[in-house]
């Protein structure tokens, strides 16, 4: 396994708030399945993802009641479950399997609104939903408030809500005023989520954030202005990672996001070291958030919130169960995911259940076949 920080994974290969720039938009061999836009090539199997010829009428989704939903896990003593978007990861099968195990709202990996705008092969390679799917959130990274609504009203009948990033700490993306760098603008953040609900596309569409804490010796209250800030602007609701954009090992600053969910009226979503179902459990109940995001724990066990498993005292979450495994992987093959995808996934889910042996040897695996070999050699999995 490559090291990783904290619960911040997947995207630049080191973090959930970005979509990784290093991993190349462009590039369709990264892709799951084709973008499901009008007029592209579409060949795909219909169980799994949506796909539309160039003159078929798009049907509008219903749209989804998020704030309804927030207050109904709200009055069940509970909070909202919510898989974080992860670039390469939050593909179709992975979203279908951690739908089935107790997760609420899931979101696409983050796409670079310019690029899909303006790119075919850009929207072929970063989305892909299903049919069936939802509550399904879109995120973009964005510099300018033209082509954040432009992305918006592109994807806006394939998704339930749209997010913009404003937490991704990676060097590319501060350096192209894109993530973090955002914290720094909250005039800009204003103007995106006033140009996306602005956008004829997106009218009954919810905008949300996410973001990470404001650096600077004024960062409680920069962060508390900056949510307050949005919430007046029309976001929906507002994911906070606890850090900020220079921490990256360092224990969340849940207090703060307790301290923003005290001055703001809109649910908020804490993000940063769930590990596993007390984790998130725990954090709901320092920082009284509305919903709970989970990156890397989510990778290493896609039923981390599944209350059926780990309820009464079962909290190690770390094991990821075998017949999860096996789900996951059935899956991935129902949904053409590509091999060194579904690899990658497998890598984190039997981390902690292999010898350091065991995972060198699984790590070098490149074919289907000799992944499930070995996991059923190993693991007795895949008898039929």
């Amino acid at each position: 396994m490559m090291d990783r920080c904290d619960d911040d994974v997947g995207n630049c290969n080191s973090c959930n708030d970005c979509g990784g720039k290093s991993c190349n938009h462009n590039d369709a061999s990264n892709v799951q399945r084709s973008v499901h836009l009008p007029g592209q090539d579409n060949t795909f199997d219909d169980d799994c993802c949506d796909h539309h010829d160039s003159n078929e009428l798009i049907v509008e989704r219903e749209p989804v009641d998020f704030l309804n939903l927030f207050q109904r896990r709200k009055k069940e003593g509970g909070f909202t479950r919510v898989c974080a978007p992860m670039v390469r990861y939050s593909k179709v099968a992975f979203r279908n399997v951690v739908r089935r195990h107790g997760v609420d709202v899931v979101f696409t990996p983050m796409i670079v609104a310019d690029t899909f705008s303006k790119s075919d092969r850009a929207r072929q390679a970063d989305f892909s939903s299903a049919p069936s799917e939802g509550p399904l959130v879109a995120q973009f990274a964005a510099s300018n408030a033209h082509e954040f609504a432009s992305a918006c009203a592109l994807i806006s009948p394939f998704v339930d809500a749209v997010d913009l990033n404003c937490g991704c700490p990676q060097k590319w993306a501060m350096g192209d005023c894109l993530g973090a760098h955002l914290v720094t603008r909250p005039e800009l953040i204003a103007d995106m989520i006033k140009a996306a609900r602005g956008t004829r596309e997106l009218t009954n569409k919810p905008v949300s954030i996410k973001i990470r804490l404001c650096p600077g010796k004024n960062r409680d209250k920069d962060t508390v202005e900056l949510c307050r800030r949005a919430e007046k602007c029309g976001a929906e609701w507002i994911t906070i990672h606890g850090r900020t954009y220079k921490e990256r090992k360092s224990t969340p600053h849940f207090d703060v996001i307790k301290l923003v969910k005290d001055s703001v009226q809109v649910p908020i979503i804490a993000n940063g070291n769930v590990y596993c179902l007390k984790d998130a459990q725990d954090i709901a109940s320092w920082t009284n958030a509305d919903g709970i995001m989970s990156a890397r724990g989510m990778l290493q066990n896609p039923a981390l919130f599944d209350d059926a498993i780990f309820s009464n005292g079962n909290n190690d979450c770390k094991y990821c169960p075998l017949e999860v495994v096996e789900e996951y992987v059935k899956e991935a093959l129902r949904c053409g995911t590509l091999t060194t995808i579904m690899h990658h996934h497998l890598i984190y889910m039997t981390e902690h259940q292999l010898s350091r042996s065991d995972r060198n040897e699984f790590n070098r695996l490149t074919s289907t076949a000799g992944i499930i070999e070995f996991l059923h050699d190993r693991f007795g999995i895949f008898q039929e």
